[in-house]
């Protein structure tokens, strides 16, 4: 079932309520549930054209994208750590407090569902806040990297406003003279802890992710198209225990023949109305 008006789209939303009831949700969410905070996503309404995402292969083989990626990051990273939980986190939030929501697994590496409150997060595609040393496996604040690469490159300047890309990226006009931060214990290579194109998501994660969706009895998809095969492998351990599924995206998914109910909607819309209804 989709949503082609307004009217339409709040009698789904009742629908969608009454198979939730009294039910354990989990939520499977992805980058459109953060567009309304700022934070573009990669495909879709509040998409953002940019060049090719990094993968894992150009980040350790090519020295000049992997020095573009840290300018990038580091221009965007503080306005990304700047984006507030939106409406449709705060109703996740709500939720889990009410005993409705029995956890988020999220792809996304804003850390908006913590700071909005939710408690059980599972960030299978990492976090922004962390920096990994590849060598010797030290993890570092993501802030004390910052002030490590101002204070390597005491001439860069973070705008106030920048026009983020996806990940909190920004596309620099120049890498020229830029040092990359290095591990201060081993001097190795550094990281942010988040699962790039082309790397698998870390078992154990994926696997408290299987576990959150096996201690609940429903499923809400919001912000996530599904390209991301670990998004589908979820959906599709739902699909094969037949519990409800209902997936709230703006834009057509690759599992929208196994919903119970499509909600062709923005999650700052719908989330909260279900969270009124389910309360």
């Amino acid at each position: 079932m989709s949503v082609s008006n307004p009217a339409e789209l709040s009698a789904t939303i009742a629908h969608a309520a009454e198979l939730l009831r009294d039910k354990r949700i989990a939520l499977l969410t992805g980058a459109g549930i953060s567009t309304d905070s700022g934070i573009p996503a990669y495909r879709g309404e509040g998409a953002r054209t940019r060049s090719d995402p990094m993968t894992i292969q150009t980040y350790l083989g090519d020295e000049a994208a992997r020095r573009r990626y840290w300018v990038g990051g580091h221009l965007g990273w503080r306005a990304f750590a700047r984006a507030e939980p939106n409406a449709g986190h705060l109703a996740l939030a709500q939720l889990e407090a009410a005993g409705k929501v029995s956890g988020v697994i999220t792809q996304n590496v804003d850390g908006l569902h913590l700071r909005a409150g939710s408690s059980h997060v599972i960030e299978v595609h990492g976090t922004m806040r962390r920096v990994l040393c590849l060598q010797c496996g030290q993890v570092f604040d993501r802030r004390d990297i910052a002030v490590q690469i101002e204070e390597l490159n005491p001439w860069i300047t973070v705008p106030e406003n920048v026009a983020l890309a996806p990940d909190g990226d920004v596309l620099p006009e120049s890498t020229e003279g830029f040092i990359v931060p290095v591990c201060t214990v081993c001097a190795g290579m550094l990281k942010p802890d988040v699962v790039f194109f082309g790397e698998y998501v870390p078992q154990d994660r994926f696997r408290a992710a299987e576990s959150l969706l096996r201690s609940s009895s429903a499923l809400i998809v919001a912000g996530s198209s599904l390209v991301v095969n670990s998004g589908v492998r979820l959906v599709e351990r739902a699909r094969r225990r037949s519990i409800p599924l209902i997936i709230v995206n703006r834009e057509p998914t690759r599992a929208d023949a196994w919903a119970h109910v499509t909600i062709a909607a923005g999650t700052s819309d719908v989330l909260p109305a279900l969270q009124e209804l389910l309360s």
